[in-house]
């Protein structure tokens, strides 16, 4: 059996602006019950307009190095999980790499929407197992204010900015990261997209036609996300021949209350043992699991040697899951 790999530390960082239900009624056609009854989500952070999302990621991976006890410099790899970058090219990782002062890392991003960070974690534990990397961070950061229609009130209410990030090192027993799975299938990628890209290029028309926000079909992405997030969680379970019942806390992706108490349901969770924080930050996408995570941390939902399932769905459409023992 290859030695596990294991979370170091967490760290996350969002905007200080917060935008409430009360104030996007007066921007959209909407009711802060509309909103809370269909999501959940109550307030968001939203960047101000001409920040740089890599600050944000910069934070928010200081944060996880200073939990971890890690100095840039030990740093052998960076992966950032986000559709949302500052620049079309380069990397936003390489934007943070320079930040950081990581001068010894790789840096890249990756992009799977909100199943960003699982993806980067999967990919970062794969890579120390074959690659010999000691100590790596995975970031999830997304400004998805920066490409919301403000006047589709199905879409707008949603997202909100934000960045999470981990430390992963070698463990020392066999604590840490138990098993994982991702999972992908493109036919479905018309229920959540946005078409700004090389195929709709900028210009005055394709900006007036709102081609550069988020596009999606809410009621067919709800009912993917549970048969998806259900089909996630159980093979990661089944891969670490575990149990719902092993689990001391589940953190689902944090995209909508009605997703999130689906999943609890389908696996028979007690929902004191669901993480929730939708209310508060809205659905930050690929970041919305790292920052719940170290929210855990820090208010003691997860002890020493708890059992914590991490799942997630996003655009793609893409899913994915994990299971760490702290």
């Amino acid at each position: 059996m290859l030695p596990h790999n294991c979370i170091l530390g967490t760290g996350y960082a969002v905007p200080p602006r917060i935008l409430t239900n009360a104030e996007l009624e007066n921007m959209v056609d909407t009711t802060d019950q509309w909103i809370v009854e269909r999501s959940g989500i109550r307030q968001r952070h939203i960047a101000e307009p001409g920040s740089a999302l890599s600050d944000l990621a910069t934070a928010a991976a200081r944060r996880a190095l200073d939990a971890a006890d890690t100095s840039a410099e030990q740093i052998d790899l960076i992966i950032i999980g986000t559709v949302t970058g500052d620049m079309k090219f380069p990397s936003m990782a390489c934007l943070v790499q320079e930040k950081l002062g990581a001068v010894n890392a790789a840096a890249f991003d990756l992009s799977a929407a909100c199943s960003g960070f699982l993806f980067g974690l999967n990919i970062a534990d794969s890579l120390m197992q074959t690659n010999g990397y000691q100590r790596v961070l995975v970031i999830a950061a997304e400004m998805l204010s920066s490409m919301v229609n403000w006047q589709d009130r199905n879409t707008c209410v949603l997202f909100g900015d934000g960045a999470g990030a981990v430390v992963l090192g070698p463990a020392s027993d066999q604590r840490g990261l138990l098993s994982s799975y991702i999972k992908s299938d493109g036919s479905h990628h018309r229920l959540l997209y946005n078409p700004g890209g090389s195929q709709h290029p900028p210009s005055h028309e394709n900006v007036d036609s709102q081609l550069s926000t988020i596009n999606m079909e809410g009621r067919e992405v709800f009912r993917h996300a549970i048969v998806s997030m259900t089909d996630a969680l159980h093979e990661a379970l089944k891969r670490a021949d575990l149990t719902p019942d092993d689990l001391d806390l589940l953190i689902p992706h944090q995209a909508n209350i009605r997703i999130i108490e689906g999943i609890g349901k389908r696996f028979k969770i007690d929902p004191a043992k669901v993480y929730v924080n939708v209310d508060r930050f809205g659905n930050t996408s690929a970041a919305t699991i790292p920052i719940a995570l170290n929210e855990a941390l820090a208010n003691g939902r997860i002890k020493p040697g708890d059992t914590v399932g991490l799942v997630t769905f996003g655009a793609g459409l893409t899913w994915s899951s994990c299971i760490v023992q702290f």
